[in-house]
């Protein structure tokens, strides 16, 4: 999310990094998964792109319910695909 909010901004990775106070090998690391940061961490970068921990959470949050509805979705389609051959399958054998 970090990554993605500092392209949406248009700024790179050093300018956010020196905002933050953050190494830049660093900051890259977090927005890579590479490594996990610590809230004081996360709140200097959050704070360098304009925003409040919370703010940012609250990003992350939108962006976790978005990935799990679009799983679920596929899932359920998945699920009524099958039914639908199990049902073909029994309708052939009957």
């Amino acid at each position: 999310m970090l990554r993605r909010e500092r392209l949406a901004q248009k700024r790179t990775l050093k300018d956010v990094a020196d905002a933050g106070r953050i190494s830049m090998p660093y900051l890259s690391e977090v927005e890579r998964g590479l490594k996990e940061a610590s809230s004081e961490v996360l709140a200097a970068a959050a704070a360098a792109l304009g925003l409040s921990l919370a703010e940012l959470l609250a990003l992350v949050q939108a962006e976790l319910i978005r990935l799990a509805s679009r799983t679920h979705v596929r899932s359920v389609g998945r699920a009524a695909s099958q039914a639908q051959r199990r049902q073909g399958e029994v309708r052939l054998a009957a």
